[in-house]
């Protein structure tokens, strides 16, 4: 059980209010943030090139190594699309951790979602199963856990469902996160609110 270093739900405090409605410089990092933002990773782990980086439109033929905004292909075998991991926030109203990750898919579903990338209905597309690909801080191991790769309409990037088992991250998508493990995983980010949120 994690030791918070507030004895009352941040919901019933001010801290969930500022948080939410103020902005601050954080003392980790130095940026400014205000209320829930994205952690994002801009390549799957097993990419080490840091040169090849093409734009979306550059993809076909796409038979040797390159990583745009949107997808990844490793050896010309090893095919990654960019995706969301959304975890709910509990005793909030709809509130959700955003995780930009990628995940593995085939050779197949992976030229599907090229084809269609341009279009807004991609909604009927998949579900396809897929490998998460990447390691995410402060949980256990992360990395190729079976994963559902949901994509939606309107250029959205797909939504990824874990499979559901005791991993930790996938019992946090099942059941969300209190505000406290919120901050927690910031905090393992380098994004330590703690001070800015304290009374």
């Amino acid at each position: 059980m994690t030791n918070s270093p507030f004895p009352l739900k941040l919901r019933s405090t001010r801290r969930w209010e500022r948080f939410q409605n103020c902005a601050w410089t954080c003392h980790s990092c130095g940026e400014v943030h205000k209320g829930v933002f994205d952690i994002v990773y801009d390549k799957p782990v097993i990419w080490a090139d840091s040169t090849n980086r093409v734009s979306n439109s550059d993809l076909m033929p796409f038979s040797t190594d390159f990583l745009s905004d949107d997808f990844c292909i490793l050896k010309g075998e090893h095919y990654f699309v960019r995706c969301v991991l959304e975890l709910p926030i509990l005793d909030t109203s709809g509130g959700r951790l955003g995780f930009g990750v990628w995940s593995s898919l085939s050779e197949e579903n992976f030229a599907v979602y090229v084809e269609s990338f341009n279009s807004d209905d991609q909604g009927a597309l998949g579900p396809w199963f897929g490998w998460f690909s990447n390691r995410l801080k402060g949980y256990p191991d992360t990395l190729n856990l079976k994963c559902q790769v949901n994509p939606r309409n309107g250029r959205r990037r797909p939504l990824i469902e874990l499979e559901h088992t005791d991993h930790p991250l996938a019992r946090d998508q099942r059941k969300g996160v209190s505000i406290d493990r919120l901050i927690e995983v910031y905090a393992a980010y380098g994004h330590d609110l703690r001070a800015a949120l304290s009374d």
